[in-house]
């Protein structure tokens, strides 16, 4: 394949001989690298090399004025801004937010050599109209805005000189001034032709110092267009070379030079659907690996352009490991690298903090950054772990200097580096940012980490820069404008790989593209608002003026891409298009582009065509319910836990899922310690126990009466303080959900006293115990080991002589939830048996099984986990009977969510839907429940019945 620079290279020498005396020209550097090598290859004797400028260093060297920065820029304007005394006046922190409009706006006026006298004159009268108001005079507000857009052009006039000045200019003010001082820099070059090459859309600058040095100098241009798109009067591809052939004199005298014809040969072209955009990343790394497969050579030959460059990182992650060479020309963006969240958290961390300190997320965010680690860490000690085990035990919502300084064990000379007890300003925070980075400095070098280093060194180099600015300039005040200065200069900077530019496989850019030909060609997302990058508009110049001053719109912006996209595939023999299909991906802009569906609609190319869907492949992983086999050792930790005391909440958490009994209760893995924003679940029960219990505890042993409750009611606020105090830690309750969870506390305890002291005036109450700990033995005959049963009883009472066992639930509980089918009449509706797992241990277990060896079915009570309420309460009703023998008794549960059900007894019923049943927990009701209760713990002892989970 003979590519367009080739081409162009062999006439060159044909017609000149010698190019030593030759200025090329190209519209980027990268093709300027390719040129320079191809005439070093074809060189038959040893000779200087020519000259080689992209388009941007040419006329910066005509102009003899140095490109500011966008920082720079944006500096000079605000300082031109204040001059002018605006009234209203914008800080620097919202100034920047419109300022980077106004100055595509200046770059774009100087570039397209507009009178600017003219345009803010339009611009002036266009505002006056869209404003106007049927009052005889206009509002301040009103009259503020117009006055903005009346000091448009001093602002412009006043900027350009204070750039001029410094002898900086913006690109488009480099561009006017080289049109200004062409002849000058003609004349002092008078010995030199040049040779332009491969241009496509120009901007007026641009256009008049390439006509003019044509027009006055032996030189040459060479276009790269194929005839295809040239003869086509509507194709886009080759809409400015039609706009050139019509407006430029050199043109009607001369030859279009570089005209080919090879967008109509053969090729391969498939256009690939990929979901969302990271998998185009793993596609085209799919593909390369299909290319190194076949040929490894081809690879020098391929170029993956990226539509969109933010997939640079996951496509760098995917190249398959067996391509050594791979060349980069976009950089990496300093705003990913993780140094760059860093420091943005550790300014956002300050502006954020509240009059009580920071926020525990927003602190344990940035704690957690690896950066910190490092830092906090680096003597040995476990600094971050420790300052957040401690945030989370002490459910501090809010943390401070002082509580930070207080945490034993948190003690770093870092640790004031980082938590300063006041808030810096711009000029300290960079000085302490800087100190931080020496910091990382010697920390890295110790690890030998030379990729984060160089990192480091960039970010020093920007802390720097931002030092100088603010040093020459005193407008930034505040953390929040400095912020947004950082971002962007981090978000405009990048890391720039270097490696040979010729060999390997090329990464790159769309525009990188410009000029350069490959075989095989990968672009990546083709989608609409990427390529093309749709109509959206920042600027403050209308549209119908753009227009009317030819400044370019979306329609102009919309060629330029056509162009690039069409211009990879003129020589190309292997093109794959990719795109996302997933039109809410708002990553991949959306829709698929129409320039592939322009290429499909193309007759003269269709039949070299394919379209295909692809997709991750994926293995759909089947749902297995994780089982934990017994042996000796798990047996052993079983029989620890039964020499504790099983609780009926544990063994409720076998019912509902064996692998949660065998995690928890077993191995004691519970939920991790976190700060409770607002009062947990079971730190608001606690609560309610505890002032229960308080209020309580005057009347054990006597019976309950109105008056008494009347006055304890007097002391709830002052004990839900108290024990929210104690339960809560150092959390927060004078505000937010904390508060409506102390008044809720307060109002549930205050209507559960309310219905005592109505049922004290008309029954006889008498409490008995609280909160008492009852633990008994479980006569297992097949153990040789203890089993014991352990529980806490919330209160024991006798109501009209009715022995009772009452349960306090925060939850929401239902009559339903306490109610049991008649033990028979459960047996026979559990269902059919389930087979054996193995062979039983125990003997009892045996009469569990059905004459071919199967398991019969479990009573629901120790089956099922909508029974566990009626389970707790029998529980509850056997170790007071074990240790205190009475012939009936009854167990109920208060739950206060639900306190206009009142106290929900236990009942049996003999069938389900029955209305007659049975509240009274006899003798016969616990013998029943015991032999469940036994066969329960016998089947968590069974070595054949692996703990097996079950879907909850």
């Amino acid at each position: 394949m003979q590519s367009f620079l080739g081409e162009v290279v062999e006439e060159i020498k044909t017609k000149y001989g010698s190019i030593e005396d030759l200025i090329f020209v190209l519209p980027s550097k990268r093709a300027g690298n390719f040129l320079r090598n191809l005439l070093a290859n074809s060189a038959e004797r040893t000779f200087f090399s020519p000259e080689i400028y992209s388009i941007e260093r040419f006329i910066e060297q005509i102009s003899d004025l140095s490109y500011a920065t966008s920082i720079q820029q944006l500096f000079v304007l605000y300082q031109t801004y204040l001059k002018q005394k605006p009234v209203p006046q914008d800080n620097f922190h919202t100034f920047s937010k419109w300022g980077q409009t106004l100055l595509q706006d200046f770059n774009e006026i100087d570039r397209y050599l507009i009178d600017t006298g003219k345009l803010f004159d339009n611009l002036s009268a266009v505002q006056q109209l869209e404003h106007w108001s049927l009052q005889p005079e206009k509002t301040q507000m009103m009259q503020d805005y117009l006055n903005f857009w009346n000091n448009l052009e001093s602002l412009y006039l006043d900027f350009n000189r204070a750039l001029l000045e410094q002898g900086l200019g913006h690109q488009g003010l480099v561009y006017r001034t080289a049109c200004e001082k062409l002849d000058s820099y003609l004349s002092n070059e008078s010995d030199k032709n040049f040779v332009f090459l491969g241009f496509n859309a120009l901007n007026t600058a641009e256009s008049q110092i390439i006509q003019h040095i044509l027009a006055t100098t032996d030189s040459e241009i060479y276009w790269d267009i194929d005839t295809y798109f040239l003869d086509d009067p509507i194709h886009d591809a080759g809409y400015f070379f039609r706009q050139h052939l019509k407006t430029w004199p050199y043109l009607r005298e001369n030859e279009l030079r570089g005209k080919s014809a090879h967008y109509t040969s053969k090729k391969e072209i498939k256009v690939v659907g990929v979901p969302k955009s990271v998998s185009q990343a793993k596609y085209a790394a799919h593909l390369l690996e299909e290319i190194r497969t076949i040929g490894p050579e081809q690879l020098k030959n391929t170029a993956v352009v990226l539509g969109d460059e933010t997939l640079l990182n996951p496509l760098l992650n995917s190249v398959p490991e067996g391509i050594d060479r791979v060349n980069i020309t976009m950089g990496y963006p300093l705003d990913k690298t993780p140094l760059a969240s860093f420091f943005d958290q550790f300014m956002t961390l300050y502006l954020q903090r509240a009059d009580q300190g920071w926020f525990y997320r927003e602190l344990l965010v940035f704690l957690a950054h690896p950066s910190v680690h490092t830092l906090l860490n680096s003597e040995g000690k476990e600094v971050v772990g420790t300052i957040t085990e401690t945030i989370e035990r002490k459910n501090w919502a809010y943390v401070d200097v002082d509580k930070l300084d207080s945490i034993p064990g948190a003690i770093s000379a870092l640790l004031p580096l980082l938590f300063m007890a006041h808030t810096p300003d711009p000029k300290e925070f960079i000085q302490t940012v800087l100190k931080i980075i020496a910091e990382l400095k010697i920390n890295l070098q110790g690890s030998k980490d030379t990729l984060s280093l160089e990192y480091l060194y960039h970010f020093h180099g920007l802390f720097n820069q931002l030092d100088g600015l603010l040093g020459q300039y005193g407008f930034i005040t505040d953390l929040q404008s400095l912020r947004s200065l950082y971002r962007q200069l981090v978000s405009s900077e990048t890391l720039d790989f270097q490696g040979e530019p010729l060999e390997g496989l090329q990464i790159m850019g769309m525009l990188e593209s410009r000029n350069l030909d490959f075989e095989t060609v990968i672009i990546t997302s083709v989608n609409e608002g990427i390529l093309p990058s749709g109509k959206s508009n920042s600027s403050f110049i209308p549209f119908d003026l753009k227009r009317h001053f030819g400044l370019p719109t979306y329609k102009e912006k919309d060629a330029v891409y056509t162009y690039h996209f069409y211009r990879l595939l003129q020589r190309a023999k292997h093109v794959f298009i990719l795109y996302s299909t997933e039109p809410d991906d708002a990553l991949a802009g959306g829709e698929r582009s129409r320039l592939i569906d322009q290429l499909l609609t193309d007759e003269n190319r269709r039949a070299d065509i394919s379209e295909i869907n692809a997709s991750p492949a994926v293995a759909p992983t089947p749902k297995t319910l994780e089982s934990i086999a017994k042996n000796e050792g798990l047996l052993e930790l079983i029989k620890a836990h039964a020499a504790k005391g099983f609780s009926p909440t544990s063994l409720s958490n076998y019912i509902r899922n064996p692998l949660d009994f065998y995690k928890r209760n077993l191995l004691g893995i519970d939920d991790s310690e976190e700060v409770e924003e607002s009062v947990a679940a079971n730190t608001f029960g606690t609560i309610v126990h505890d002032t229960l219990e308080d209020l309580y505890r005057p009347f054990i042993g006597e019976l309950l009466t109105a008056e008494g409750l009347l006055a304890g009611k007097g002391r709830v606020k002052a004990l839900v303080k108290k024990h929210f105090a104690k339960s809560y830690a150092d959390g927060d309750m004078s505000r937010g959900k904390n508060l409506i969870a102390f008044n809720v506390v307060g109002r549930y305890v205050e209507r559960f006293l309310d219905k005592e002291i109505e049922e004290a005036k008309t029954h006889q109450i008498k409490i008995i115990g609280l909160e008492e700990k009852l633990e008994i033995e479980l006569d297992i005959p097949d153990f040789d080991f203890p089993v014991r049963l352990k529980g806490k009883l919330d209160r024991i009472d006798e109501f009209d002589g009715v022995l009772r066992i009452i349960d306090y639930k925060t939850g929401k509980v239902e009559n339903k939830n306490v109610e049991i089918v008649d033990w028979e009449e459960a047996a026979s509706a559990a269902g059919k048996p389930t087979p054996a797992v193995g062979r039983p241990t125990y003997p009892e277990l045996e009469s569990t099984r059905s004459a071919d060896g199967a398991l019969q079915p479990a009573n629901p009570l120790i089956s099922e986990y909508d029974c566990s309420k009626a389970f707790q309460l029998l529980c509850y009703a056997l170790m007071y009977h074990t240790k205190n023998p009475i012939s009936t008794l009854e167990a109920g549960i208060f739950s206060f969510k639900n306190q206009s059900a009142g106290l929900m007894r236990f009942a049996t019923k003999p069938k389900k839907g029955s209305r007659t049943k049975d509240h009274d927990i006899t003798e016969k009701t616990l013998s029943y429940f015991s032999t469940e209760l036994k066969r329960l713990i016998l089947e968590i002892f069974d070595i054949n019945m692996p703990f097996v989970e079950k879907e909850v």
